[in-house]
């Protein structure tokens, strides 16, 4: 660990994730340092920029990196008053009290550049090769958002056997019982969530707030999904909830792409409210799915490139799984709202996810799904109708807008007809129906 940038006054070590990287020989992106025995007058004495007022934190004048005073947690004792937490950031706050209030061992080590010694007073050490993720303090409390922070960590540790610690798990769960999690304002949810889809299981993460019950108090549109039965011949694993999962997982395994794998996630949201009496088949899923991804999204406050292809996936998925038996009117109308031709990566994100939702099924990860050549072939064949001889066919305005549109259901029926027959010709096994 490189000793730049550190400043010459009181002591600095660095700390959080950069020390738990290095531990763990991960590459780490980011470094956070913390000045004990130092004042913000001290800081800008040096040159350092402060660039937060509640908690005074300071950027390099060279290197840019920030610097933070050390942090403690005290009670407040006012006679009449109820207790709180009152933040201390005074030269007399030592490194134990700093990192007694963060948020896992494994975050709350520090290393100091000067003796190159480890400072580890929670056994984070330990715990990190135990694979155990464990909050250091009832400071976790603080804010609630840790929950969903901790299920990130899942996402990211758990193919290396990582668990949460019981009394961690109990504790998030106290939290979300407490109605805790309402508190976070949804932008910071979305900010978790949109890293937890970054990570190696993006799976994980959503399971453990399962496991919590957080899933329920944050994303009550998955949660209602787990115990909802589908048709077995088509869906071995049954359960629609696991279903989503396994289709998350496809979809990483796919691409790295966030939005692909968001909008996997959101594709069958439409199963969760299909009336007990029609189970397992799931009729008009797609339009009560693009509803309920669009009310997600909204709560959340999703970016609008996320809620775009996430509402279209789950609203056309079924046409691209039918598309050899579905109408061409039905295959022009969809390429059409994905505005598949002025938009083409786009349409490329919602094919990889109609894959992941074909291939996340027990049974079928490796069949071939052969509809999204057929999908293409589509497009390609509605890009080739002439505009040019449809006006030399002296059509024009709106009629010109009409014979447009039915040639290119013609052309897209001869399409899907042509690339179907060559496939079956090559004896290509694919992954069959989806429902």
């Amino acid at each position: 660990m490189r000793r730049e940038g550190v400043p010459n006054v009181a002591k600095t070590y660095l700390v959080g994730g950069a020390v738990r990287d290095q531990l763990l020989n991960r590459a780490s992106h980011d470094r956070d340092w913390v000045v004990v025995g130092a004042s913000p007058e001290d800081m800008l004495l040096k040159g350092y920029k402060q660039v937060g007022a509640d908690f005074p934190v300071f950027l390099h004048p060279t290197s840019g990196e920030e610097f933070a005073l050390a942090r403690a947690q005290r009670k407040s004792a006012v006679a009449g008053v109820p207790t709180r937490l009152l933040t201390d950031f005074s030269k007399d706050v030592t490194l134990e009290e700093d990192l007694w209030r963060r948020d896992l061992t494994i975050n709350a080590m520090a290393w100091c550049p000067e003796t190159g010694a480890l400072v580890d007073p929670f056994n984070g050490q330990q715990d990190l090769k135990d694979g155990v993720l464990r909050h250091v303090s009832y400071a976790f409390e603080e804010d609630p958002l840790r929950v969903l922070r901790v299920a990130r960590f899942m996402a990211r540790f758990s193919g290396q056997g990582f668990k949460v610690a019981r009394e961690t798990l109990s504790l998030m769960r106290s939290i979300t019982t407490r109605g805790l999690l309402s508190t976070v304002a949804p932008e910071r949810i979305w900010a978790e969530t949109h890293k937890a889809l970054q990570e190696e299981r993006p799976s994980a993460f959503f399971q453990t707030l399962r496991e919590c019950g957080a899933l329920r108090a944050v994303f009550p549109e998955i949660n209602a999904l787990f115990g909802v039965p589908q048709p077995e011949q088509h869906h071995p694993e049954i359960d629609t909830g696991v279903h989503t999962l396994l289709v998350l997982d496809r979809a990483c395994e796919l691409s790295s792409d966030p939005m692909v794998r968001f909008a996997a996630l959101c594709h069958d949201l439409g199963k969760g409210t299909t009336l007990p009496q029609f189970l397992p088949h799931h009729q008009a899923h797609e339009l009560r799915g693009s509803i309920l991804a669009k009310q997600l999204c909204v709560r959340l406050k999703v970016p609008n490139d996320f809620t775009e292809l996430a509402c279209l996936t789950a609203k056309y998925h079924t046409v691209t799984h039918t598309v050899k038996t579905v109408s061409a009117k039905s295959i022009a109308k969809m390429l059409e709202r994905l505005d598949a031709y002025r938009r083409p990566e786009r349409f490329e994100k919602f094919l990889l996810a109609c894959e992941a939702d074909a291939q996340g099924r027990t049974g079928f990860e490796r069949v071939e799904y052969i509809q999204p050549d057929i999908v293409r072939a589509a497009k390609k064949a509605a890009e080739d109708v002439s505009v040019k001889d449809l006006l030399a066919e002296g059509f024009r305005g709106n009629a010109l807008g009409q014979a447009l549109h039915k040639a290119r259901i013609r052309a897209i029926y001869l399409a899907v007809q042509s690339v179907s027959r060559s496939r079956i010709r090559d004896n290509h096994l694919e992954a069959g129906p989806v429902a």
